[in-house]
C-alpha cells in the first residue's frame, strides 16, 4: 500500500466519487515513488531557505538564495526551470516579511533531530507522512515542552481548514513518539502557509475556533477503500 501525504488527503476530500475510487485502488496497489516528497518538492530552494531563517534567526539566509536564484534564474535556458526560479524568488520574497518570532517560544529553544524511521504515522491503518520543517523542545512553568513547525508552500495556499490538517498530524506524530518523554504543547504544533504568511495551531482546533477534518477524510478514504 502506498503512503500518504497530507496533501494527498487534501486532494481527496476535492475529488468525485468515481475519482475517489480511483485515488483508493491507487492507494491500495500503487508503489511509492523513489524520491520523497521533501527531494521532489519544486519549492524546496525557497523553503529550505525559510527553515534555515527559522532555526537559525537569521534572514541572511533567505537573502543569499534568493540572490542566489535569481542569478541562476539569468542564465537558465529552460522555460520551465526559469518559471521555477521565479516562483521560488517571488516565495522568498515574501519570506523576508514573515514574522518568525511569533511562530518561537519564548525562551531557549533545542532542536530534535529527524529520524526517517519516524518519518509515518499509522492512521486507522493508512501509512501517512509526517514532515515537520522542525521539532523543538523548550521549557514553560518549569515543564519541558515539544512542539513543532511545518512550513509549506502551495501556490493560492490552503483554507484554514485543509491547513489544520497539518497542524492536526503534527501533534499525533508528536503524541505518538515523544509524549512519554515530554508534555505536547498544542500552541506550537504550527503549520504555517508561506505564500500567505498564514498560520495555524492544534490549540485553535482543540478550541473548535478552526474545524477538525483530518478523522472525518481519513475516515472516507477508509469507507471507499472497503467500498472498492
Amino acid at each position: 500500500m502506498k503512503k500518504l501525504s497530507i496533501k494527498d488527503v487534501i486532494e481527496f476530500r476535492k475529488k468525485s466519487n468515481r475519482s475517489k475510487l480511483t485515488f483508493v485502488s491507487n492507494l491500495r496497489y500503487g508503489e511509492d515513488k523513489k524520491n520523497t516528497d521533501r527531494g521532489g518538492d519544486y519549492w524546496i530552494s525557497a523553503v529550505s531557505a525559510i527553515n534555515n531563517c527559522y532555526k537559525y534567526k537569521n534572514i541572511q539566509y533567505i537573502i543569499d538564495k534568493r540572490n542566489e536564484l535569481e542569478g541562476k534564474y539569468e542564465i537558465a535556458e529552460y522555460r520551465n526551470t526559469k518559471i521555477m526560479y521565479k516562483k521560488n524568488i517571488e516565495l522568498l520574497s515574501v519570506g523576508e516579511e514573515l514574522d518568525f518570532d511569533k511562530w518561537r517560544p519564548i525562551g531557549e529553544m533545542k532542536y530534535m533531530k529527524k529520524y526517517n524511521d519516524y518519518s509515518i504515522l499509522n492512521i486507522e491503518g493508512l501509512h501517512v507522512k509526517v514532515s515537520p520543517s522542525h521539532i523543538f523542545t523548550f521549557k514553560e512553568d518549569g515543564v519541558e515542552k515539544i512542539g513543532a513547525i511545518w512550513f509549506i508552500a502551495k501556490q493560492f495556499g490552503y483554507s484554514k481548514e485543509e491547513l489544520g490538517m497539518f497542524a492536526d498530524i503534527l501533534y499525533r506524530y508528536l503524541t505518538f513518539y515523544y509524549c512519554e518523554t515530554y508534555s505536547i504543547s498544542s500552541q506550537y504544533c504550527i503549520a504555517v502557509d508561506v505564500f500567505r504568511g498564514f498560520d495555524i495551531n492544534y490549540l485553535q482546533l482543540q478550541e473548535a475556533e478552526i474545524s477538525q477534518i483530518l478523522s472525518s477524510t481519513i475516515d472516507e478514504i477508509k469507507s471507499a477503500m472497503n467500498f472498492n
